[in-house]
């Protein structure tokens, strides 16, 4: 396995200075491989907002819920080149892992192994005896990689989302949807 050191990067702890940085980097990456995304392309922008601005919020909720949990990837020239987010349950035993996302030049080189592997560590340090972590069935990598550090799929999950406006509650009284034609109830 390599080292941090060998590739030319430090972890460091999560910095305030961090967090703009880091939602460029997570809507870059989970283009393609992101509930919100799907939900834009089947209603468009939502409550005026795209879909990457959504996401982006899910780095807000990781530093609000355990910003301790976060743990950065910095290149020698002190720029945050990736990073992953985490947070415990002890009461329940389980650690989580939000988000783990790199810019695209730092992509392929291990370094989201050895992130993973500094958080599981973390989460047996903390008494943990489980880790979670979710990726949606068309992002390859990411299961692979997931896989390959012992982590089992155990369940697959479809998200569902529905037109909560007046013109699509009329539609739905009249019988009209924007059901595929070759969709049943």
């Amino acid at each position: 396995m390599s080292s941090a050191e060998h590739i030319g990067v430090t972890f460091r702890s999560y910095q305030p200075g961090d967090l703009e940085v880091i939602k460029r980097i997570t809507v870059e990456a989970f283009s393609g491989v992101s509930i919100d995304e799907a939900a834009e392309l089947a209603f468009g922008p939502i409550n005026g907002h795209d879909w990457q601005w959504r996401k982006a919020r899910h780095i807000d909720a990781d530093v609000a819920r355990e910003v301790d949990g976060i743990l950065v990837v910095e290149s020698e020239q002190g720029n945050v080149v990736g990073y992953i987010t985490s947070w415990q349950d002890t009461a329940a035993g389980i650690g989580y892992i939000p988000n783990l996302a790199f810019v695209p030049e730092w992509r392929g080189r291990g370094l989201g192994r050895l992130l993973i592997q500094r958080v599981l560590d973390r989460f047996r340090a903390s008494g943990l005896s489980h880790a979670k972590i979710e990726t949606l069935a068309q992002n390859d990598v990411g299961h692979h990689l997931y896989t390959s550090i012992g982590f089992r799929e155990v369940a697959r999950q479809v998200h569902f989302f529905a037109d909560l406006s007046e013109a699509a509650a009329a539609d739905e009284l009249t019988g009209q949807s924007n059901q595929d034609p070759g969709e049943t109830d």
